[in-house]
This record gives structure tokens, C-alpha cells and sequence, in this order.
């Protein structure tokens, strides 16, 4: 059986797409993480499922693929990297819940908070978001599908429109690697062969 076409097909929509992005949006996105860092604030991150690989990734990118190069260094924190809590907080208060816990009277005024949901429709990274934006962060939201509730709270949107899970976070992971790269461009930062 031949399955180039079915290759071929997933190829062309992910081309596509990315050909499509919306660059302002990046640039916010670029612009929200450097601020953060010039103000020393804490990043926080979160997703689920692959989205939750997203997030742990993009901590990883920033706290030690930039900060290597860096005399001050980004605050991430993945927020779903901690499995004991979020197994704790899931099962003694409820899933919804496993984020926004963990943000209660630590998330600070001017942090950045960013929620990763393909749908944009994950319970848990709403209420997060929403208890950021209670206590004054800046909240942004990292989409699929229609955007959701995640792209009507949240103050930075990066949005991919199409109803492909695998293309949406195919293209997330771009995003990420697309902004670090943009920014050690940006800061004239060279990384070591």
C-alpha cells in the first residue's frame, strides 16, 4: 500500500498554514516574553496532553536554550511538570483546578501566564488564566481550532486556525522555536558550535 498521498496531503495542509500565520501575532508573543524578562518576571506555563509537551519544552528552551548565553535568566515555570501536585490538587479538589491552584497567591502583577489548549476550551487553563488576570498578570493564550474561551480571555493571542490537532500542535512547537530564535537574532546571541 502506497501512502504518499495521505504524506503528501498532511504535508501540504502543514505548508499551508504556516504560510498563513499571522506575523503580528508572533511579534506580540516575541515582545510579551522579552518584557517579562527586562521586568525579571516569572513566566508560567501550562497545557495538556501534548500541549503539556509544549509547555515543557518551551521551559526548557528559555530557562537553559537562552539563559545559557544570558548573565540574567528567564523565570519559567511549567506549571504541569510537576506531576505529584497536579495529581494531588486532580484528585483531592478536581482537575479543573490543577493549575490555577498552583498560581493562588504566587502568580504576581505583571507576570506573564501562558495557557497552551488546542481547542482553546480546557477547563483547567481557563480558570488558570482567569485567576492570573484576577491578580494583574499579563495572560496569553496559544490556540487551535476556533481560538475558545482561551482566545476570549486572554490579553496575547496566537491562534492557528484549522481543526487538525496534530497541524495545531505541530505549528505550537514551531511558535516556540520560532520566538527563541527570533529572540537570541534579536539580542545578537550566538550559540556556542
Amino acid at each position: 500500500m502506497d501512502l504518499r498521498e495521505m504524506i503528501e496531503h498532511y504535508l501540504e495542509s502543514e505548508i499551508d498554514i504556516l504560510k498563513k500565520l499571522d506575523t503580528e501575532a508572533v511579534q506580540k508573543v516575541v515582545k510579551a516574553f522579552e518584557e517579562a524578562y527586562e521586568r525579571e518576571s516569572a513566566i508560567y506555563v501550562f497545557g495538556n496532553g501534548g500541549s503539556a509537551g509544549t509547555a515543557s519544552h518551551m521551559a526548557n528552551d528559555f530557562n537553559k536554550g537562552i539563559s545559557e548565553y544570558t548573565e540574567k535568566k528567564f523565570r519559567f515555570q511549567c506549571l504541569n511538570d510537576n506531576i505529584p501536585t497536579m495529581l494531588a490538587v486532580a484528585n483531592d479538589i478536581g482537575y479543573d483546578d490543577v493549575f490555577s491552584f498552583q498560581l493562588k497567591n504566587k502568580v504576581k502583577e505583571k507576570d506573564l501566564v501562558i495557557g497552551i489548549s488546542g481547542s482553546g476550551n480546557s477547563e483547567n487553563v481557563i480558570r488558570a488564566l482567569d485567576c492570573a488576570k484576577e491578580q494583574g498578570a499579563i495572560t496569553m493564550g496559544i490556540v487551535g481550532y476556533h481560538g475558545g474561551k482561551v482566545a476570549d480571555i486572554a490579553d496575547i493571542v496566537f491562534h492557528v486556525p484549522l481543526c487538525n490537532m496534530q497541524i495545531v500542535e505541530d505549528v505550537h512547537m514551531i511558535l516556540n522555536h520560532m520566538v527563541m530564535s527570533v529572540v537570541m537574532q534579536h539580542w545578537n546571541i550566538e550559540k556556542k558550535a
